[in-house]
């Protein structure tokens, strides 16, 4: 695997809004999961050949480094623009042993992945748990397992992320699903929105952060529409003609959707707005409010 020079891997984030994490970390660049919506494909993020993985050189030295350099401790927010969950995880470990460094200089973390890998690492998470919050968000855009094959073919379908959510939640791991995108004309129905919500609460998630459509921009925008209408012949021109050069390209029955969305989490107990999400994992680390409305 090809490595990339880095000088630093553990970054301040501008602002804690996201998952109220202090900090992002990405040991990998690109990512294998072949998600058609992805938009860390865009221009703007310069990572070319978005589906070859590449790795940071000198990965861990360089987050050890960071970490002794830090101040205050906080989360570390890992996932925003690669899966850090890819295949070569499995034999590399990068990610496992960034893990066991952030529990040594007591950080907190927050993960973003589809992938199952991250049940391996249960052991690690529940040692950082005793001193700093956790929390592991795991993509979920709907329950129909061929259709996620489809958009997502190189993730663990479905079913199996599902799976993996509900064994770290039984093991004592704040989880939840994030249902985003949402496709439009494709996802963005009654149905598969009560679906994922209902799969996510029989799993134990303790929430579910949706968006309600997809973001397109410059080479993302292509990738995407080409993708699309070879699933779903046709439906490149519905997307041009509902939402021409947008980057925000809500559903049109978004606000149907939100409705369901908030009646069913209030229902199953599963927490939906992002300021109740973060109180929820960080619950005990500080001070706390839940909120339901």
């Amino acid at each position: 695997m090809e490595e990339i020079a880095a000088k630093t891997l553990v970054t301040r984030n501008k602002s804690t809004a996201w998952f109220g994490a202090e900090y992002n970390m990405n040991i990998y660049r690109g990512c294998n999961h072949g998600c058609v919506y992805c938009d860390s494909r865009s221009d703007c993020y310069g990572t070319r050949d978005f589906e070859r993985v590449r790795v940071k050189k000198d990965a861990l030295r360089i987050i050890r480094d960071d970490l002794r350099r830090k101040v205050k401790p906080g989360v570390v927010a890992t996932g925003s623009m690669s899966d850090p969950y890819n295949s070569f995880e499995v034999e590399k470990q990068l990610t496992r042993h960034a893990l066991e460094l952030l529990g040594a200089y007591g950080f907190g973390v927050a993960i973003a992945t589809k992938s199952t890998l991250v049940t391996r690492d249960t052991d690690v998470l529940l040692e950082i748990k005793q001193h700093s919050p956790v929390l592991v968000k795991m993509t979920v855009t709907t329950t129909d397992d061929e259709l996620s094959g489809k958009v997502e073919p190189g993730a663990p379908v479905s079913s199996r992320r599902l799976a993996a959510l509900e064994e770290l939640a039984k093991r004592g791991i704040y989880t939840g699903v994030l249902l985003m995108p949402l496709l439009p004309f494709v996802q963005d129905t009654p149905e598969n929105v009560r679906g994922v919500l209902r799969a996510a609460s029989n799993a134990g998630a303790c929430f579910v952060y949706a968006s309600l459509g997809v973001t397109m921009r410059d080479s993302q925008r292509d990738h995407l529409l080409a993708e699309l209408d070879r699933l779903f012949p046709g439906m490149a021109k519905r997307y041009r003609s509902q939402y021409g050069d947008w980057y925000r390209c809500g559903s049109p029955r978004a606000k149907e959707l939100w409705a369901i969305l908030q009646e069913e989490c209030r229902s199953l107990g599963l927490l939906y707005r992002m300021p109740d999400i973060i109180s929820g994992y960080r619950m005990g680390y500080g001070s706390s409010q839940l909120s339901w409305f």
